[in-house]
This record gives C-alpha cells, sequence and structure tokens, in this order.
C-alpha cells in the first residue's frame, strides 16, 4: 500500500495536533519529553525500594517513614535549584551541564543501591541523592518548558505544560504493573540496576537541546529584586496565613509505611499484586484530576477544602475493615477490597489535593509568580516530611512494628481524625473574592517581569524515590521554576 505525499502530510499533521497538542515534534520537544518520560519511569524501583528497605535492611515502619522524610528534603529546596542554574552557569550554559550532572547523579545513586548499600545509612544517603537528581532536573527542564512556552500564542497557553505532564504520567502508567510484576522474577537489587539505565538516558539527550551560551555576567542585583519582591509577596497576610493552613492540613501524621508492612507481613501481598494496585491507583489518581477539573473547580476554596477533608477522613477508615480483617466477614477478600479501597481513597485524595495547587497559583501574584509558587510547593513538601516524622513518632510509641499490628486499628483512627484538626482554621483560606484580593497586591509590588502559569496543568506526580506505601495520597506538586533572570 503506497500513500499518497498528502495523505502523509495529513498523517503529520493529525499527529502534530492530537499527540503533541499542535507542536512540532522537533528534537528538542522529543529530548525535553523524554524527560518527563523518564521521571516516570523510575517509578519502576519505587516498590524494589520498599521491600529492600523491610526485607533486606530489616527496617521498622518507623524507620521507614523516618527516612521517607529524609528522602523528600531535595524538593523542600527547588527554588534554590532555580537560583543556582541561574546564577551558576558551567563552561557558560545554564541548563545542559546541570541536566548531564542530574543525570549522571540519578544513575550513580541506583547503580548503589544495587552493589554497594547494605545499610540504613547507605540506603538514606542513596535515596536522598537520588532524589537530589530527579528533582534538580525537574528544575532545569521546566525551566526550558517556561522559556518555549512563553512563545506560545493566547489559545495554545498551557498546551506545553499539559503535553509534559501528560508524558511523565504515561511513564508512571506504563511501569506501575511492571514495578510488581519484575519482582516476582528478579531481586531488589537487579531491579535498581534496571532502573539506573534510564537517569543515563537524560545524562544524553541534553546535546538535542538548543542553548545559547552565556556571555555576560550574572546580574545579582536582579536577583536581589526578585528577592526583594518575593519578601513583599509572603509578607501580604493574605499570602502568609493561606499558606500557613496548607502546612497544617498537610502536616498530619501519616500511617503509611505501617499499612504496607501489614499487607505485606500480615495479609501476604505479593508483590505482584501491589503492582496491580499501583496501576489502579495511577489511574484513579488522572481520573481525580479530570473530576475535579469538569466538576469542582469553581467550588470556593473554603468549601472544597472542608468537604473533601471531612469525605477523606470518613473514607480513609474504611481501611479498620481490613486491619480487624471485618471484610472477610462481608464476603470480600483482602486483595478485592484493597483494590477497590486504594482506587476510591486515591480518587478523592485526589481531589482534595488538586485545591492546594489551584490556591498556591492564585496567591501568586504577578512578577514573583514562579518563585513563589515553587516556595510555596516546598512549603508543602516540608509538611510532607513532617507528616512522615510525626507518623514514625506514632508508630514507635504505639509499638507498631514489622510483627506486631495490635495497634495499628488505633494509629489508622488517629491518623484519619488528625486531618481534621485544622478545619477550624478554614477562615484563613481566601473567600469567594480571593482572585480580587490577591489582585489588589500588584500595586505594592511593582513586578519587573510576569510569568504566566497555567493551573490547570500542575503537574501531580509521586516521587519515584519514595517507597510505595499502599495508600499513596502524599505526592509532589512540580512547580515551574524561578522566573529566569
Amino acid at each position: 500500500m503506497i500513500v499518497s505525499p498528502s495523505g502523509l502530510d495529513r498523517l503529520k499533521a493529525s499527529i502534530t495536533e492530537k499527540v503533541f497538542f499542535g507542536h512540532e515534534p522537533t528534537a528538542e520537544l522529543l529530548a525535553i519529553l523524554t524527560v518527563y518520560l523518564v521521571q516516570g519511569v523510575l517509578g519502576l524501583a519505587r516498590l524494589a525500594i520498599s521491600f529492600f528497605l523491610k526485607d533486606e535492611l530489616g527496617l521498622s515502619p518507623a524507620e521507614v517513614s523516618a527516612l521517607v522524610g529524609v528522602a523528600a528534603l531535595p524538593w523542600m529546596v527547588k527554588p534554590l535549584f532555580g537560583f543556582i542554574s541561574d546564577g551558576l552557569p558551567i563552561f557558560g550554559y545554564r541548563r545542559r551541564p546541570y541536566l548531564i550532572l542530574s543525570g549522571l547523579l540519578g544513575a550513580l545513586s541506583w547503580i548503589a543501591l544495587a552493589t554497594v548499600v547494605h545499610s540504613a545509612w547507605g540506603a538514606m544517603l542513596a535515596i536522598a541523592l537520588g532524589s537530589l537528581s530527579v528533582a534538580f532536573s525537574d528544575v532545569i527542564v521546566d525551566s526550558l518548558v517556561v522559556e518555549r512556552a512563553r512563545a506560545e500564542s493566547v489559545g495554545d497557553a498551557g498546551s506545553l505544560q499539559s503535553l509534559c505532564w501528560g508524558t511523565s504520567a504515561l511513564g508512571g502508567l506504563l511501569t506501575a504493573y511492571f514495578s510488581g510484576s519484575l519482582l516476582e522474577h528478579f531481586s531488589t537489587r537487579t531491579v535498581f540496576a534496571i532502573t539506573a539505565a534510564f537517569p543515563l538516558i537524560i545524562a544524553f539527550i541534553p546535546w538535542l537541546i538548543a542553548e545559547s551560551k552565556v556571555t555576560e555576567k550574572t546580574e545579582w542585583a536582579i536577583v536581589n529584586t526578585q528577592l526583594q519582591q518575593l519578601w513583599k509577596a509572603v509578607s501580604q497576610k493574605s499570602i502568609w496565613l493561606p499558606t500557613a493552613f496548607l502546612f497544617l492540613w498537610q502536616a498530619t501524621p501519616t500511617a503509611e509505611s505501617a499499612f504496607f508492612f501489614f499487607t505485606t507481613n500480615e495479609l501476604h501481598f505479593e508483590p505482584e499484586f501491589l503492582g496491580r494496585v499501583r496501576l489502579v491507583t495511577s489511574i484513579a489518581a488522572l481520573a481525580g484530576v479530570w473530576m475535579f477539573q469538569r466538576f469542582l473547580k469553581n467550588v470556593p476554596f473554603r468549601v472544597i477544602f472542608g468537604w473533601s477533608t471531612v469525605i477523606s477522613a470518613v473514607l480513609g477508615l474504611s481501611t479498620l475493615l481490613l486491619v480487624t480483617h471485618a471484610n472477610r466477614a462481608l464476603g470480600i477478600s483482602d486483595q478485592w477490597f484493597s483494590l477497590g479501597d486504594n482506587l476510591v481513597l486515591t480518587v478523592m485524595g485526589q481531589i482534595a489535593f488538586m485545591p492546594v495547587l489551584v490556591l498556591a497559583a492564585r496567591l501568586c501574584p504577578p512578577g514573583v509568580e514562579a518563585t513563589l509558587f515553587a516556595l510555596l510547593m516546598s512549603v508543602v513538601n516540608l509538611a510532607g516530611l513532617v507528616s512522615y516524622e510525626t507518623g514514625a513518632v506514632l508508630m514507635h510509641w504505639f509499638g507498631v512494628t514489622e510483627n506486631n499490628f495490635t495497634n495499628l486499628a488505633l494509629l489508622v483512627v488517629l491518623t484519619n481524625l488528625s486531618t481534621l484538626l485544622p478545619l477550624p482554621l478554614l477562615g484563613w483560606l481566601p473567600g469567594a473574592d480571593a482572585v480580587r484580593s490577591v489582585e489588589q497586591t500588584e500595586a505594592a509590588l511593582h513586578p519587573a517581569t510576569a510569568l504566566e502559569l497555567d493551573t490547570s496543568t500542575a503537574k501531580h506526580l509521586a516521587q519515584p524515590f519514595l517507597p510505595d506505601l499502599m495508600t499513596e495520597l502524599v505526592s509532589h506538586a512540580r512547580e515551574p521554576e524561578p522566573s529566569e533572570q
């Protein structure tokens, strides 16, 4: 069958429009999308990390939870990575060298886990370095997207960010099931070795990215101006008060690591089944995003935060049926109950978290929106660390170990009810006139530059280096880099 030139042109145009959202699939665009794809694919080893920490290193649920918090540290200082990339070029380039270094660092961390790591301290260091690699590469590639998105027309605004988010989500979906099935046939260290190949891809593709060499010196006066603008923004009560609420709302303790130990040691869930759970929850997360965008994005912040928190807390108590084995009395197997429970909880958890991204974006005045958004997301990530660390303390107090789940039901009740504690502070959130009140701060800020932020395309994916802890409701929001100097 011979396809006419006109037919090939129509096919190419159709692919460009439907697959690449109207963007020409150049080598540079494919390189950028490859970075996002790899970030999603790195989830291939998340289950392996969980089993490695639990079985090979013999860590307790509290120790795993504490280590997870440490692994999240690089995501709290992402704005700093943006300033480093902008202000400290290597050999005259601000993007390529850092992307190469992050890829090499990521591969090194996975290789270390596959070979020389035999202690909890070694695992913590390797996981932290790997997390640093992903966080830094995320900053760099986001900056490339931001730079290219400036050339988009008004009608195409946000399409490039959407394409990148979808590519990363695709990577996660492709590896969700295999993260468990590979462990049925290979050791955790073999999975780490396989995973090490993917960051190396990031180290080689920067040569496909066009970047002009920086000849002028960094104008630190501009940096100082940006910091002053940032301080003026965060000192506004209309900004720091909602930020404080977001921190408290996200910082409540979690029992995820304890629940992972329960499902594997007590219920004897196999890695292959956990891979199926990951696949289901990955699809459910996308469904949650769609439901929020379709039905809830215009609901006032106080209403959506209040009701989503209450509903999530009530639904979270459903895990008590699994912990007490009451599901068996109802004729529902542990596997089927877990699948259904995780699906519902993930959808609801995604709906509950999406307003965080929207609110953070709307709090950012023009001129400092990218930097302030990154800072706000760092605060949210810090709250995630507090959540895991306080959860670790509670597990220790309640005596929940790898084999003792006597008080797990009490822990589940406490962690779920604790999410209701910030609700009396809902008044800290903006009212229905949130946008107008935020816009009133513009006059005091005198922005030097403006960077459009499309809130509908904020990326919300699980951190690749964090262990897969069954109920995946804690994820990081991937934010744009601070405005280019």
